[in-house]
Order: C-alpha cells, then sequence, then structure tokens
C-alpha cells in the first residue's frame, strides 16, 4: 500500500466520521431554529461560551454536556437482560453510523495510477452494505422496547417493527429498480452514471429516469428513519415516548442522536442515488479537471460574495432588541466572525489564485475533490433541511394510515415500477 492511499483512506474515514458526528449538533440547531421560523419565535440564542453563540449551535453542545452529566436512572422492574436494555442505544447508533460510511463524498482520486476512492469504507458493493447494516439499527428499537418492561415502550417497539416489515419491502423494490437502472450495486459507480444527459437537455440523475421509484425511496426512508409524518414507534400523544419511555441521561441521548445520524444518512443515500451526489448537473469530473481555470475564476467570484452575504446577514441577525441595554458580547462575536471570514475568503482565493496561474496535476485533483466534498456537503444539509421542514409542516398519521399507506399503495406501485424497469431495460438492450 503506498502513501498517497493511506493519506486518502484516512482523511476519507476522518472527513466520514466528521460528516456523521459533527453533523448532530448542527443538525439539532437547524431542527429548533426552523421549528422556531414555522412558529414565529427566535429559537435559542442565548447559550455562549466567552460570547459566542454561533447562531445557537452552542445550545446543541451544552445538551451533550447535560446528558453526558446527568445521573443515569434504570428502572428497578427491569431485571432480565438489563445489559442488552443498555447495549440497545448503542446497536441503533452504531448502525446508523456504520451504514453511512460508503456514501463517496467525491470521485475517484487517481494518483500515479492508482485509484483511490474517497469514501471510509471504499467498498464497490455499498447498496448492499447500505440495507444490511442500516436494517440492523432496528433491533435496537425492538430490543430497548421489549426489555423495557412497560406496555408503551413495548407497543412502540411493535409499531417498529411492522413499519420495518410494510416499508422495508417497498424501500428495496425501488433499490432494485436504481440497480436495474444503473447496473451496479457501487455507489460511486451511480453517481457517475448520472452525469450524463436525458433527452439531451435534462440531467440523467434518477430522480428524472425513475420517477415514481424516487418518491418511493424517499418515503420508505422517511419512515424507516421514524421521521415526521411516520413516529408512530414514539407517539407522544399516544403512548408516552414509545420505546424510549423508560431510557434517560446518554442512553436516551444515544437514540436521540442515532435518529439524526440515520436521517443524515438517508439524505446522503437519496442525494447519490437520484440527485446527482457530488457532481454538478452537466458538470463530470473530467470537465472539472479540463477546465478547472473557468471554474476556479468563477469561485473567486463567487467566494467573497457569499462570505458579504455571510457577514450582512450575521450582522443584522445577531443583537438584541433596542430596549436591551447590553449586547451581552455579540458586537464582540460579530466582529471576531467578521474578521475570520474575511481571512478565510481571502484564503481561498489566493489557493485558487494559485492554481489557475500555476497548473499543477496533482494539486488541481486534490481542488476538484474538495469542491465535490463542498457539494456533496450542500446538498446533504439542502436535504437535511427537507427532512427537518416536513416534520415540522406535517402531523403525525394514525398507526393504520402508515400500514395502508405501506401496503395498500407503495409495495404494488413498486412492484409495478421494477417491472416496466425491467421491460425498458430488456428492450433497449
Amino acid at each position: 500500500m503506498s502513501m498517497a492511499s493511506i493519506i486518502v483512506a484516512i482523511t476519507a474515514f476522518v472527513l466520514g466520521a466528521l460528516l456523521a458526528l459533527l453533523t448532530i449538533p448542527v443538525l439539532v440547531w437547524l431542527e429548533r431554529r426552523t421549528a422556531g421560523l414555522v412558529q414565529d419565535r427566535l429559537g435559542p440564542n442565548r447559550t455562549n461560551i466567552f460570547g459566542f453563540r454561533l447562531g445557537g449551535v452552542v445550545q446543541s453542545f451544552a445538551d451533550v454536556v447535560k446528558l453526558l452529566i446527568k445521573e443515569e436512572y434504570y428502572p428497578s422492574h427491569i431485571k432480565i437482560g438489563r445489559w442488552l436494555f443498555m447495549l440497545s442505544p448503542i446497536i441503533t447508533f452504531t448502525a446508523a453510523l456504520l451504514a453511512f460510511m460508503v456514501i463517496p463524498f467525491a470521485d475517484t482520486l487517481i494518483i500515479d495510477g492508482e485509484a483511490l476512492r474517497m469514501q471510509p469504507l471504499p467498498v464497490e458493493y455499498g447498496v448492499f452494505w447500505y440495507l444490511a447494516i442500516g436494517s440492523v439499527g432496528v433491533i435496537g428499537v425492538i430490543f430497548g422496547g421489549w426489555l423495557s418492561h412497560n406496555k408503551y415502550s413495548l407497543l412502540g417497539a411493535m409499531r417498529a417493527t411492522s413499519m420495518v416489515v410494510s416499508y422495508e419491502l417497498p424501500l428495496g423494490l425501488a433499490i432494485i429498480s436504481f440497480i436495474v437502472t444503473y447496473n451496479t450495486v457501487d455507489f460511486n459507480a451511480m453517481v457517475q452514471y448520472q452525469t450524463d444527459t436525458l433527452f439531451g437537455f435534462l440531467p440523467s440523475w434518477g430522480v428524472f429516469l425513475q420517477p415514481l421509484a424516487s418518491i418511493i425511496l424517499i418515503v420508505a426512508l422517511f419512515a424507516e428513519t421514524n421521521r415526521n409524518p411516520f413516529t408512530v414507534a414514539e407517539g407522544e400523544s399516544e403512548i408516552v415516548a414509545g420505546y424510549m419511555t423508560e431510557y434517560s441521561a446518554m442512553k436516551f441521548a444515544m437514540y436521540f442522536m442515532g435518529e439524526y445520524v440515520a436521517m443524515n444518512t438517508a439524505s446522503a443515500v437519496i442525494i447519490t442515488m437520484i440527485f446527482g451526489g457530488y457532481q454538478l448537473p452537466y458538470v463530470s469530473t473530467q470537465m472539472l479537471l479540463e477546465n478547472f481555470n473557468y471554474f476556479a475564476y468563477a469561485l473567486i467570484v463567487l467566494v467573497p460574495a457569499f462570505t458579504w452575504w455571510m457577514i450582512s446577514f450575521m450582522r443584522k441577525n445577531n443583537r438584541v432588541r433596542p430596549s436591551v441595554t447590553t449586547d451581552s458580547g455579540r458586537i464582540f462575536e460579530t466582529k471576531v466572525i467578521t474578521i475570520f471570514l474575511l481571512f478565510l475568503a481571502v484564503v481561498v482565493d489566493a489557493i485558487l489564485l494559485y492554481l489557475s496561474l500555476i497548473p499543477n496535476v496533482l494539486a488541481t485533483q486534490i481542488a476538484v475533490t474538495m469542491i465535490q466534498v463542498v457539494i456533496f456537503v450542500l446538498k446533504l444539509m439542502a436535504f437535511n433541511m427537507f427532512f427537518i421542514l416536513i416534520r415540522w409542516t406535517l402531523p403525525r398519521f394514525r398507526y393504520d394510515q402508515v400500514q395502508s399507506l405501506g401496503w395498500n399503495y407503495l409495495l404494488p406501485l413498486s412492484l409495478f415500477n421494477l417491472f416496466v424497469t425491467a421491460i425498458v431495460v430488456v428492450g433497449v438492450n
């Protein structure tokens, strides 16, 4: 194994871990701020470290610290299988985390003729890995609800089990439709397939090639991740908190964080399979490499413009009401972050200018990889926002409605779509 492959493997693993774990507090913050926006209130914006609030993100870290130091409570009536009761949240969290590890963040790097995949787990059977490992997460929910010896927890576990049976089938059939269309089980190869155009003008994204399968995939993944309108396994107004009723402190936090990691993983799978992954529409990796100068010049203009917008937004919103006498360090925070953003913009522009004036094959490849990582992250956060907006917009379905949707509509439609896909693919071949 060469030094380049070791460095790329470590970088991809660290990047995957950061994208999976560091997005948790950001997603919690986004959820609260979006809820505040929907409900016409501010959301968290007071908690700070030496005056730095970062728009309210610090509140998410404060919550983690609170849950870490909170007293662990073990219900005395749980006498059988207590070790598995404690292990269950870890199973759910770990499965969601491992499922994320096969998502490619950028195209394969070619260094000295060696192909290096930008995936934490560089495997070519990523779809099978996601289906296998992603399905394990619900076992933690079932064990947790069953071993709680609580009727509400047991009901939540049974609801989660029925959701798996009713939505895994449409999800699997929709994914098989994509496998038949792309003729691969490799996530990176699926992204490559979507770099072409359809009818000469549409990006050949999965959402245009397989619109019905795309809708089924998105709906089934909402159900898989236990997000609204499919939160029947928790159902606070019906079964207290479902399978999480007897959990507290860090064990509750593991379930809580596992839900956000699963949402992040589902968003990554959706954008990889049907929204072109790390690629921009109409722009392949080869095109980026061959025309890097033009993209670099465009970014040299866009980066300062985006920085100016961020600074303006922060200056407008990071302030107190006129009736409040003290700003609690908000002006100081705004000044420091403004200087940091300006410094970052100058550094990025200087690197882009250097690469465009003094071409270097390896540096250009690395720069293109970084651009694709940024595109992937932007798409990922956009679809995470979609998950959040749906939660705060739609009410929760009744349990029987959820089952009816899965068995009476999604399953027949996914079978029909797979049948049509097979006929079209055979006919075209």
